[in-house]
């Protein structure tokens, strides 16, 4: 089937989606999913390809590898706003086909990077920068898929979305867990060449299974509007220690790994492969661990959810500083058990984290959906509006929500000039959910907030417990 221009589309009347526009919303949610997937992989490709680039050659080191990972998380934050304006702009099949082929240019270059050794470092940098695009297709394709789901299956469907392109970290860490395994350090370039492929498959597939759907955001009041709402700041908060914590233990964890398995004593080698062996495993299981949190939060509540992720949260945070800070006072006797603690915290904050993004992203349409009902509108006019300033929030929540990865990675790269050690960044961890559980139990959960009501307003208390 070739693409269509789709101007009238209601995922909320169900003669209509039972009709033929759940097959148009299926298909579009599995190539809007494909295609974040790989382009998810790419932005976090730096942090397969540093553990092919030992110091001795490239001229990196471990506190130069983390800052790589940060650019390419900047940059991946600072475009998901605009991925979000031109998906509405240009339509959800146009800019999925457009962004996964120009993620082709950053892939070429790490390849040249990795088969040509010391370069200049502005070079590695531009050429992560640029991996960062990938970090704006996230936004985008949740935002379509937002757009063509009915409220009651929002959080499966992002959940859904989110966890399988979530999944693109673990899948490219295994791909290069592979090629170590098989080929060593000696041909680093077959990660890039495998992603060069799937861009092609992928932005092919976009270009003749998706849609473009009028989104409604074209209006001035999208993101603009949206930064007036109190709770677009909560959310975006939230979403920032959610998942700039998945993001940013993505990038950091096997870099961290293969610091602590240098300091038992193995060699560069030797800790590269050791590390990439545990380091997909917390992408994989977060990623998962998504979709899982979509849907509970469909059936119990995205906010309770949420605060139960950052309780958690709380105590692997508490965990690795007190780890961390045992082996700070024993320097160089890093034991078997002390590593144990580190991958267990690590994952346990993988998969709440991975739960956290489900759950949050849940709350966003419940909260304009909520705040529609206080407009004097027609039921056509207030689901364009709640569709609309939904898909912004998105994009808005999850431009910040990379900031996040951004912070944790700056955080990491600065305990170890300053200490030598990642203690202090665990601590600093530790308090940041400690705040997060905090705004969460204060504003949705101690009592769920009022919508504003208007004049002739048909809100009712049953529409403000949409949240909870």
């Amino acid at each position: 089937m070739t693409h269509t221009h789709i101007t009238d589309f209601d995922p909320e009347d169900c003669a209509a989606w039972e009709g033929g526009n759940k097959a148009i919303a299926r298909r579009n949610l599995i190539w809007s999913t494909a295609t974040m997937h790989v382009a998810f992989s790419i932005w976090s490709l730096w942090s397969v390809v540093v553990l092919f680039m030992p110091e001795a050659v490239y001229g990196i080191k471990p506190g130069d590898k983390l800052l790589l990972a940060a650019v390419a998380t900047l940059v991946g934050a600072g475009v998901r706003v605009p991925y979000v304006s031109a998906t509405a702009k240009f339509g959800g099949r146009n800019w999925a086909m457009f962004s996964s082929l120009i993620l082709l240019v950053p892939t070429i270059g790490t390849l040249l990077l990795l088969v040509n050794p010391g370069q200049p470092m502005w070079m590695y940098l531009v050429c992560a920068a640029l991996t960062g695009l990938g970090g704006g297709n996230y936004a985008a394709s949740l935002a379509n898929v937002d757009a063509f789901y009915p409220q009651r299956l929002k959080g499966g469907a992002l959940g859904l979305c989110g966890g399988i392109g979530n999944l693109g970290v673990a899948a490219i860490q295994l791909v290069g867990l592979l090629v170590l395994a098989t080929v060593g350090n000696t041909k680093p370039y077959l990660v890039c060449a495998i992603y060069l492929v799937l861009l092609a498959i992928v932005g092919i597939g976009a270009a003749l299974r998706m849609d473009n759907l009028d989104h409604g955001m074209e209006e001035v009041g999208g993101i603009r509007s949206i930064l007036s709402v109190a709770d677009s700041w909560i959310i975006a908060a939230l979403y920032c220690a959610a998942f700039g914590s998945f993001i940013g233990f993505a990038f950091a964890f096997a870099q961290v790994l293969h610091v602590t398995f240098e300091e038992t004593g193995h060699s560069a080698a030797q800790a590269s492969l050791y590390a990439a062996r545990i380091a997909f495993l917390g992408p994989l299981l977060g990623a998962l661990a998504r979709i899982y949190g979509g849907r509970v939060a469909d059936r119990r509540g995205g906010s309770r959810i949420t605060f139960l992720v950052f309780l958690g949260m709380i105590l692997a945070a508490g965990m690795l500083a007190i780890t961390s800070t045992i082996d700070d006072h024993h320097p160089g006797s890093v034991t078997t058990i002390n590593i144990v603690l580190y991958v267990v915290g690590f994952i346990a904050l993988f998969i709440l984290a991975g739960m956290g993004n489900g759950s949050v992203l849940k709350m966003i349409p419940s909260i304009f959906e909520a705040r529609s009902r206080s407009l004097d509108l027609s039921e056509a006019e207030r689901r364009h509006w709640a569709r609309s300033h939904s898909g912004a929030l998105i994009g808005f929540a999850t431009a910040v929500g990379a900031l996040g990865g951004v912070a944790i990675n700056l955080t990491l790269r600065q305990a170890y000039a300053s200490t030598g050690t990642e203690t202090p960044a665990f601590w600093i961890f530790l308090a940041t959910y400690c705040a997060a559980a905090v705004l969460t139990w204060v504003m949705y959960l101690r009592r769920p907030p009022r919508m504003p009501a208007t004049p002739g307003s048909r809100a009712s208390r049953d529409n403000e417990t949409a949240l909870v």
